[in-house]
């Protein structure tokens, strides 16, 4: 069964798509379930992958990355999240945020903190949501004050990926009080993870994506050069949010792979397998929600790649990008679901794969924008 098949790939993003794929089989299948029950972050496989040319390189030419566009590194995610989705996002998390900086930075900016990254001699993270603060960007409260020549950050956040791993991370900060421009009050930053003021753990365990690390910052005093503030103050809303829409496509891919691993286990499952002296894959309402399965993760994929080309172009951007992310993970989640019931009481063992794709699919319909936000989003940006 060859689910992702690349017909529906750019020209261009086949071979990373193809290169993505043989990574895939060769360090993250074998590597997957034992990292998922030892919930450790996968150094290795990480290592393995900068080795491959194939994380953090969406960074620019010019700064030391490959360049991949947005199209390309959705044919990476899908094939990364079809073998392990906790691996597969410590992987894709490697230069999240250095986009940001990649189109908004100064060339100082750039050049001191873009080149480590695509070097893979550093990590970067994403600081935006907050302990009691996730989909609302004009609701959170870390703050950023300057002083002198510096700003002063005071606050917390929570969910980062590789707040405790990245030596940066791009932060998400007040830095205005105007009620009548609740949009126009935050700014983005780059924050070196030793700074003083900076401090990190890792968030309790998680029931899926156990091989991705997730951080609870704490920012008391710390201070930063004032030259750590991406463009221009009072932006940084404007730019999250255009950051969100490629980033909302590749979330896209994210259930892609999980709804694709999903359909590969419950086919294989169903025809190998017998009850009432005939093959499960016999009956009519095995091969219905088979069907069912395949239907709606071939419509999750068009869109997902339609809406690629779309905010590639900057087309109505966050309508295709919300369309994309909320097809796709529940597409996910309801493939996992019935390959559940498909495989009965095995469903429930650990060592299942079944099993940790159902627990991992809980989670990508809520990150990068919970799928109850990307509704109000696709109603209030539909073009008219």
């Amino acid at each position: 069964m060859e689910l992702l098949d690349d017909g529906i790939v750019p020209e261009h993003a086949r071979e990373v798509k193809h290169d993505a794929r043989e990574f895939a089989a060769e360090h993250i299948i074998p590597n997957a379930e034992e990292h998922y029950r030892r919930g450790e972050y996968p150094w290795e496989i990480l290592e393995a992958g900068m080795d491959a040319g194939l994380v953090a390189q969406d960074i620019p030419e010019e700064y030391g990355g490959r360049g991949f566009d947005l199209q390309q590194v959705l044919a990476i995610a899908e094939e990364f999240y079809r073998a392990d989705a906790g691996i597969a996002l410590t992987l894709q998390l490697a230069s999240f945020g250095a986009e940001i900086l990649a189109d908004h930075g100064s060339e100082a900016q750039k050049e001191e903190y873009l080149r480590p990254v695509a070097a893979n001699e550093q990590l970067t993270g994403l600081a935006v949501s907050e302990p009691e603060t996730g989909s609302d960007l004009a609701g959170m409260t870390t703050a950023a004050e300057k002083d002198g020549d510096e700003w002063v950050l005071n606050g917390e956040k929570y969910w980062i990926g590789n707040g405790v791993e990245a030596d940066w991370v791009t932060v998400y900060a007040k830095t205005g009080d105007d009620p009548d421009n609740r949009y126009g009050n935050y700014s983005l930053f780059v924050v070196p993870t030793d700074a003083d003021g900076y401090d990190a753990e890792h968030i309790p365990e998680k029931m899926g994506f156990r091989a991705s690390k997730q951080a609870h910052i704490e920012f008391n005093d710390c201070r930063i050069p004032e030259e750590n503030l991406i463009g221009a103050e009072g932006a940084g809303f404007f730019m999250l949010a255009e950051f969100f829409n490629h980033g909302r496509v590749i979330v896209g891919g994210h259930g892609l792979g999980l709804a694709a691993a999903a359909i590969e286990e419950a086919n294989d499952f169903v025809h190998d397998r017998e009850a009432f002296g005939r093959d499960v894959a016999d009956f009519q309402a095995v091969q219905h929600t088979l069907a069912e399965m395949r239907l709606e993760f071939e419509a999750a994929r068009a869109l997902t790649w339609r809406a690629a080309s779309k905010v590639a172009a900057s087309d109505d951007a966050g309508f295709w990008a919300a369309l994309a992310k909320t097809k796709s993970t529940e597409v996910a989640a309801e493939c996992a679901e019935q390959g559940m019931k498909l495989h009965g009481g095995r469903s429930v063992l650990a060592d299942r794969r079944i099993a940790r794709v159902y627990r991992d699919v809980r989670i990508p319909v809520i990150y990068e924008g919970a799928n109850d936000i990307q509704r109000n989003l696709i109603y209030r940006q539909q073009p008219k």
